[in-house]
């Protein structure tokens, strides 16, 4: 058997049909790549185990959990990195895609870390904490921040279906929501990712001032007196931060 760590956000998903629903919502074609991410005591594991002619490795930073799937799976011998999504190299060369039930507590870090390999990620199946689905998939709001700007500038975002607490053991706290991601055939024209990510960051740790105020220091004197500056960063779309990150200094 296996224990459960809060350490590691663990909550494992026992439904069987939103296991099947979350592994059905990965487009599949012969030979793809595919990454799963905190396979955990192996609820979708199993039936991504299943599919044909697919190259597959599960990415898992606990060890016990390593030798349960192991004796369960026999099939993901070899398959395993053990390590932290956050730490390990890039899994695959090539393009590959991923799926999880992502571990809660590092959920946005995970984001942030597909957003360096999104060269190589055409698509995502992530299960997060409904709050961190719905800040991902916001275009306007309060939920519209970092998260959104920043993964909507290379994906196209859906908001799949929500997962009741009463699916996992232990039940959480919180409620659930998977969605999937497909990368911008036509990204935004954006200068640099570095850039983007100053850009936007610094926007929204202000969010509730006009732009003018935290943005000082990334423009010049002149084109601040852009009328853009009187928004806050709530109210700007994420072409408008594209075409910022343009007159930066």
């Amino acid at each position: 058997m296996y224990t459960l760590k809060k350490s590691l956000g663990q909550h494992f998903l026992k439904d069987e049909n939103i296991c099947r629903k979350i592994v059905d919502s990965l487009p599949v074609m012969p030979g793809q790549q595919i990454v799963e991410v905190g396979p955990g005591a192996g609820a979708i594991t199993k039936y991504l185990l299943e599919i044909p002619d697919v190259h597959f490795k599960a990415v898992e930073l606990d060890a016990e959990k390593v030798q349960y799937l192991e004796k369960t799976y026999p099939a993901i011998q070899g398959k395993i990195i053990h390590e932290s999504i956050l730490d390990t190299p890039v899994p695959y060369e090539g393009q590959f895609t991923v799926i999880g039930n992502f571990p809660y507590n590092i959920s946005s870090q995970i984001m942030f870390r597909i957003l360096e390999w999104k060269q190589q990620v055409p698509v995502v199946v992530g299960m997060f904490q409904k709050e961190v689905a719905q800040r991902i998939a916001a275009t306007k709001g309060k939920e519209y921040g970092i998260l959104s700007v920043l993964i909507q500038a290379y994906y196209k975002v859906e908001y799949l279906f929500e997962v009741h607490e009463n699916c996992f053991n232990p039940p959480p706290k919180v409620k659930s929501a998977v969605i999937r991601l497909h990368r911008l055939e036509q990204p935004y024209d954006i200068a640099s990712d570095r850039k983007f990510f100053v850009l936007v960051k610094t926007a929204f740790g202000q969010r509730r001032k006009q732009l003018r105020n935290p943005l000082k220091p990334l423009f010049d004197k002149e084109f601040l007196q852009d009328s853009i500056f009187n928004k806050r960063a709530e109210e700007l779309s994420i072409a408008d931060f594209a075409a910022l990150s343009h007159k930066m200094i």
